[in-house]
């Protein structure tokens, strides 16, 4: 398969899949095992084509985003009694996960970015959605918009995002999952989980790109801009719907597919 319809196609599949709580990576790990688009390049075009979903969250909600930067939204007085979502939020939310891939960055690249270990985090992931989906019936929502979160719900849900440092196990899925655990509404999470995925992802894609620079090339540079604007455009569009209908819809139908999806996958590569 030519490299620019690889490209193509897994950006498309990132766009699609970076916030839906499916797992990115886990798609582009298993999508690349059966395009034949594997190794270490193939990793480094994961995290570039990131950067293009991430430009999608910065487009949808720059006004909230730019807000967090108000003089007033980061005096040591917003901090002490917030008024809505700043920009300690966001910090709480990032540490623990920055903090353990940090020190795990490497055990985590050489060991758990095979499609044999995604399949298991795809149904792991899901477990927990749908046992988030049953807690979050019980209790009351405390939270029911991004402005209302407090810092004990922020820094709780940067918890649960750790777990999406296994691959397959879905940055978005573990964070709303955490977010209706700890409290929240499905849209509360949800922002949250999306604003707080424009510095994290930034900061891991910059480490990754630097560590990989001596991978990169000019003549990977269609391929890559392929990709980069492939998760621009179809981002945009799946994370607007996504918002629409997660009211509706819940966590569970995203639970099941993940389980077809690492059903179907098993058998493909071990049945």
């Amino acid at each position: 398969m030519e490299p620019t319809l690889q490209a193509l196609i897994l950006g498309i599949v990132e766009g699609l899949t970076e916030f839906l709580p499916v797992s990115s990576t886990g798609h582009m790990i298993l999508t690349g095992e059966l395009i034949g688009f594997t190794g270490d390049k193939a990793k480094t075009f994961e995290i570039v084509v990131q950067l293009g979903s991430i430009l999608a969250i910065v487009v949808m909600f720059w006004k909230k985003l730019i807000g967090m930067f108000n003089p007033k939204k980061i005096s040591m007085e917003e901090f002490r009694n917030p008024t809505g979502l700043n920009l300690l939020h966001i910090t709480l939310g990032m540490f623990p996960a920055l903090l353990v891939a940090f020190l795990l960055h490497d055990l985590i690249k050489e060991y758990l970015f095979e499609a044999y270990w995604v399949v298991f985090s795809l149904v792991l992931g899901a477990l927990l959605m749908i046992f988030a989906e049953f807690f979050s019936k019980k209790r009351r929502i405390l939270s029911p918009t991004v402005d209302d979160l407090t810092y004990k719900q922020a820094l709780s849900i940067g918890l649960f995002q750790c777990m999406a440092l296994w691959p397959g196990f879905s940055r978005s899925g573990s964070t709303i999952s955490g977010g209706l655990i700890v409290g929240t509404s499905h849209k509360a999470a949800a922002e949250f989980s999306f604003m707080m995925a424009v510095p994290i992802m930034v900061i891991a894609s910059g480490y990754d790109l630097f560590k990989s620079r001596d991978l990169l090339s000019m003549s990977d540079l269609p391929m890559f801009a392929t990709g980069f604007v492939a998760a621009f455009v179809v981002a945009l569009l799946a994370v607007f719907s996504f918002l629409k209908i997660l009211e509706k819809v819940k966590l569970t139908p995203f639970a099941i597919y993940r389980i077809l999806l690492a059903t179907v996958f098993w058998f493909y590569m071990y049945g």
